[in-house]
């Protein structure tokens, strides 16, 4: 059984529930049907626990930032939170830093702090800006993370309401990330949830460019299009990351429906596990993988 290694996972603890650091509320848990059992959250020492049940080696938590702090329905998890859990768990958790451009030079020394703590790479969520991957305020993030040598994900596709209250625009369709793989053919750059509705244009990117991956988190495997079980099972075998966006997905549920895929052998070891090494060499460095 291949160890996997999941990219997107998110703090779903009590702390974060009680403080509205999910950035969700009780209509989307049904949506997505959490179990009741676990809507008052899972810390993460137990999220280790449901890792080792699932086969899961590793795990990357989102210090998230979604939205100015003065917007409704916007929330933060602190780079302090996340950099504490990986220290308690070193061999399982590294940790992303969440971005957003509206900080101006403060989220530059920012990521150079995540850097020294130890991050991995980079995340943003361009619909709580309001701004897609290509507008000129994410470029010297960009730019920073090219100089600090860490991935850059981000979600791709439509954004779902996660609030009733909070409706935000989908403004990041997979082909926006063209002209940013190309002003930044040094960044690794990889759209997470799959890029749903339009995942044959994030295919279409990862197949242009190098260092453009897809992440298919966030959507049960089971319905994942045909066309991306095909292109991850053949021609973009290294180009495809797992990963769950807990608590939307359980890892165990997650991992049981990758392997009803029966991929090749050689494709499934990638998509679970080699890709998210490759593509994020200081994570694999701080697994001890050479």
């Amino acid at each position: 059984m291949v160890r996997a290694i999941d990219i997107v996972v998110n703090l779903f603890g009590p702390d974060e529930v009680v403080a509205g650091q999910t950035g969700f509320d009780a209509a989307f848990m049904d949506q997505v049907r959490l179990p009741q059992a676990m809507r008052g959250g899972v810390c993460a020492d137990d999220y280790v626990r449901l890792m080792d049940d699932a086969g899961i080696e590793h795990s990357l938590l989102i210090a998230v930032r979604a939205g100015d702090p003065d917007w409704k329905g916007s929330f933060e998890i602190p780079y302090d939170t996340v950099a504490r859990w990986c220290d308690r768990h070193p061999t399982r958790f590294s940790g992303l830093a969440g971005t957003d451009p509206t900080r101006g030079m403060a989220q530059l020394a920012d990521l150079e702090r995540a850097a020294a703590l130890g991050f991995v790479g980079a995340h943003a969520y361009p619909h709580w800006y309001r701004l897609p991957p290509d507008a000129p305020r994410w470029y010297p993030i960009y730019a920073k993370c090219c100089e600090l040598d860490l991935p850059f994900m981000l979600q791709v596709g439509q954004n779902l309401i996660y609030q009733k209250d909070v409706r935000l625009p989908s403004v990041a369709r997979p082909i926006l990330l063209d002209q940013v793989a190309i002003d930044f053919p040094e960044l690794t750059l990889i759209g997470i949830h799959v890029g749903t509705p339009w995942a044959d244009e994030m295919i279409a990117m990862a197949w242009k460019h190098a260092r453009v991956f897809i992440c298919i988190d966030a959507y049960a495997p089971k319905h994942l299009p045909a066309n991306l079980v095909h292109y991850m099972n053949s021609y973009g075998s290294d180009k495809v990351l797992f990963g769950t966006d807990w608590p939307v997905i359980d890892p165990r549920r997650a991992v049981a429906e990758m392997e009803q895929h029966a991929l090749r052998p050689a494709a499934h070891e990638q998509v679970m596990r080699g890709n998210a090494l490759a593509a994020f060499p200081k994570m694999a460095e701080r697994m001890g993988v050479r």
